[in-house]
């Protein structure tokens, strides 16, 4: 059974369509509208959306009681299918016109005539009759899942305290009618409708039509003891009913309130919404499977169409992106083409202060080191070649004799640590020294003059 979140009742009348929404769960009623004949019924409470996939949404439609044909029949108690099945083989019997032609429903009362015998009321309807229904609930925007019967849930609420006949008036095609409902032995027996002419003698009509349901009811051997008339109504159409029972019949009426409409409206909610699924619908099954289609085929439109806005906006919001950075671009590249210039022009200069500070970095850096050669010279060591190359790189070479290797050493040693300004003067690489020869030892190495710009690194 379907787990049902809302169930919408709506009720056709001459003057104005009404509905009631309930919660399924908690039975109150959330929301009541209504509108004239022939106009469109909120779409918020009757359409289905995506919402609906899992809150599901029953909408039921009250057939107009002109059109219904009522019967009570007593079977053996049994399964509901069984039951169904011994509805099927009578319904021939039972129906007004042929059974290919009707649509039809069953509905069982608790109350019975006996232990093993139930109650069953079948309803039954003439297909076209159910399809012109449905057209014009359609023009009106309101797809019905189910069909049902208002009278049922009234016999079902209002539960008969005696023996007797019970009178439900109501408006057939704009006449005066009634429902005529036989109650004998704590059971319902049997259900009619009476109509009253426009013209003429309304209570001497009246007394035939009842007196034609009481020779039926001794024939069919229920009806055996003096009947009690009962009305069920209120207001205006009470007082009118009442006249016509006294005047025709010189009997006592007893008058009774009718359960009020939405009430009723929450009766058929709770039956419908509880209903065995195996139970036959007014509904035709092809009217079904097209609201179905109509409402997956409206879910994939929406879709598309939420799809496509969402990809319009994305696109917009793109080429929006688009403009604004291309706009952005394009004032930085007027700003480098601005600028262009002047940043050639500084790499320029940035690249003749570079060569000048150089040049003022190495403008004594030979003297210096001939001046450190030269202090740190010891006697007897002979200096043959002198040379400082690439702005940097200082080579000395010359002999000693082998007695003068130590002092050698130790002037390769004192040049590599010399200090200038509290600063190393050279690197550790460089050529190492290395000397040869005998008797006479010749010797070279070189080093490589520390840069300000080591020092900053």
């Amino acid at each position: 059974m379907a787990r049902w979140h809302c169930c919408n009742i709506l009720q056709t009348a001459p003057d104005a369509n009404r509905l009631w929404q309930f919660d399924v769960k908690s039975g109150a009623l959330n929301r009541e509208s209504s509108a004239a004949p022939g106009t469109n019924l909120p779409s918020g409470l009757t359409e289905k959306s995506w919402t609906s996939l899992w809150q599901k949404k029953l909408n039921i439609a009250w057939l107009p009681p002109e059109n219904i044909f009522l019967r009570v029949i007593e079977l053996p108690k049994s399964s509901f299918g069984e039951t169904l099945s011994m509805v099927e083989l009578q319904l021939e019997k039972l129906s007004p016109v042929p059974i290919a032609q009707v649509v039809w429903t069953i509905q069982l009362l608790p109350q019975s005539p006996a232990e093993n015998i139930q109650t069953v009321v079948v309803v039954i309807v003439g297909r076209n009759v159910v399809e012109d229904f449905l057209g014009k609930l359609e023009t009106q925007g309101y797809l019905a899942d189910q069909l049902e019967v208002p009278m049922l849930d009234q016999l079902a609420a209002m539960k008969a305290a005696e023996d007797g006949a019970w009178i439900y008036p109501a408006l057939l095609n704009g006449q005066n009618a009634a429902l005529v409902a036989w109650w004998a032995g704590g059971a319902l027996r049997s259900l009619s409708f009476i109509v009253l002419p426009a013209e003429g003698d309304r209570a001497k009509s009246l007394k035939d039509q009842l007196a034609q349901l009481v020779w039926a009811g001794e024939l069919e051997g229920w009806l055996t003891t003096t009947s009690r008339w009962h009305v069920v109504a209120e207001g205006a159409i009470a007082g009118e009913w009442e006249t016509f029972l006294r005047d025709g019949l010189g009997e006592p009426v007893e008058v009774t309130k009718p359960v009020p409409t939405p009430e009723l409206a929450a009766h058929t909610a709770r039956r419908a919404t509880t209903a065995d699924a195996s139970n036959p619908a007014l509904l035709p099954a092809d009217f079904s499977a097209r609201y179905h289609q109509q409402f997956v085929d409206r879910l994939w439109l929406r879709g598309l169409i939420a799809t496509g806005v969402l990809y319009a906006i994305g696109v917009v919001i793109y080429f929006c992106a688009t403009a604004v950075l291309g706009y952005q671009t394009g004032k930085i590249e007027q700003q480098v083409r601005s600028i262009s210039g002047s940043y050639t022009n500084t790499l320029q200069l940035k690249a003749r202060c570079e060569v000048l500070q150089e040049r003022q970095d190495l403008k004594y850096a030979a003297l210096d080191c001939w001046k450190l050669v030269a202090d740190q010279l010891p006697a007897g060591i002979s200096l043959q070649r002198f040379s400082f190359g690439d702005g940097r790189r200082l080579a000395l070479g010359g002999t000693v004799t082998p007695d003068q290797i130590t002092l050698l050493t130790d002037f390769y040693d004192a040049l590599r640590k010399a200090q200038l300004n509290n600063q190393p003067m050279f690197t550790t690489a460089g050529d190492p020294l290395s000397y040869r020869g005998s008797p006479q030892v010749s010797w070279n190495f070189s080093l490589e003059l520390r840069r300000a710009e080591e020092d900053k690194r």
